[in-house]
């Protein structure tokens, strides 16, 4: 079958409400990727993908189609973990998913986080880290150096992604959250093989989980908390999906079961990329509250999953010592110092 035909037979399957086989979404994103879809069929593909619900095969496959297309690193992926949410959750809240990786990096847990300018929010993890003054365009090399010498880098998705550019015109077009909102999470270009990843839908977390199960992950917890924060929250319940011994339970938890206290969703508000990195900087340096609290919630998820605590609860024990002893703030000022040096290198 040739190209066009291959991206009409899949269209026709979901608009009929059918779910696509693993191999046919691979091969459908691998078109997607590699420019053979027009604008329309993407559109209407991702329209019907919306409305009649993402499969966790469909996902797998589209996942692995853009995995493939990606740029690599090249780093040991045994030990290594992301923090890469879907954002979207319409909140401004500020930047918890990066600080957590910056303090859960400075507990001995290596760290690639993945992640991209802001889609939906005022500030993305790519625009707070430049405006802490991180180089954000590290290529694959450049970031396994800078892995290898502090244990945490960032990858930029534009850089690692290229081949997105045939999917931005209808996707914005189209308005609405799609199955790439998903997506982004699900391609590490270094391959990690942990992660903590936080969803705007909580109907989706179990979904995701096993997504990630099928794409090789080790262990996983995907969150998002009731009121829709890709995030572990502190201000209403959180759903958990751990993936764990290859095995998907879910639970809620809340902010006593992880020793901390409650709070509301307007004390963990941020701005713009500035206004986000000068408040992680405050927290880094020993400002106490609830945004503090909730990079602590987050980034002891982290070091529990690196298995550096035995519960989420021990490992904020640990993330609060690391902020407390000043191995954090080190930990960013090392990212900024090595990112720049990498850059006169090629």
């Amino acid at each position: 079958m040739n190209e066009f035909g291959t991206m009409q037979s899949g269209l026709a399957k979901v608009v009929g409400g059918g779910d696509l086989s693993r191999e046919e979404a691979r091969e459908v994103m691998n078109l997607i990727m590699e420019g053979g879809a027009t604008p329309a069929q993407i559109g209407g593909l991702l329209a019907a993908l919306r409305f009649k619900g993402e499969t966790v095969q469909e996902i797998a496959g589209f996942a692995e189609a853009m995995r493939s297309k990606a740029a690599g690193v090249g780093a040991q992926t045994a030990g290594l973990l992301d923090t890469c949410g879907t954002g979207g959750s319409g909140i401004q809240k500020f930047n918890i998913s990066t600080a957590s990786a910056v303090i859960a990096s400075s507990a001995s847990v290596r760290i690639a986080k993945h992640g991209n300018r802001s889609a939906s929010s005022k500030a993305g993890s790519a625009d707070v880290l430049e405006a802490l003054g991180v180089n954000i365009h590290l290529n694959g090399e450049q970031a396994k150096r800078c892995l290898d010498e502090i244990g945490l880098c960032f990858l930029f998705a534009q850089v690692y992604h290229p081949s997105m550019k045939h999917a931005a015109g209808p996707r914005k077009e189209l308005g609405m959250r799609t199955v790439f909102n998903l997506l982004g999470p699900l391609t590490n270009p270094a391959g990690a093989d942990r992660q903590l990843l936080g969803l705007y839908d909580p109907r989706m977390t179990e979904t995701i989980a096993k997504v990630l199960r099928e794409l090789g992950l080790v262990r996983a917890l995907v969150v998002s908390s009731g009121e829709g924060l890709d995030e572990i929250s502190l201000s209403s319940p959180t759903r958990v999906s751990e993936l764990k011994d290859g095995e998907v339970r879910t639970f809620e938890i809340r902010a006593e079961d992880l020793g901390l206290t409650g709070c509301s969703l307007e004390e963990i508000y941020g701005g713009d990329a500035v206004r986000n990195a000068q408040l992680i900087r405050e927290i880094l340096n020993g400002r106490q509250g609830p945004a503090r609290d909730i990079v602590l919630a987050n980034a002891g998820a982290c070091i529990y999953l690196a298995g550096y605590a035995d519960s989420m609860k021990e490992g904020v024990v640990i993330a609060a010592e690391a902020v407390d002893s000043g191995r954090a703030a080190s930990k960013l000022e090392q990212l900024i110092q090595t990112t720049g040096a990498l850059s006169y290198v090629s």
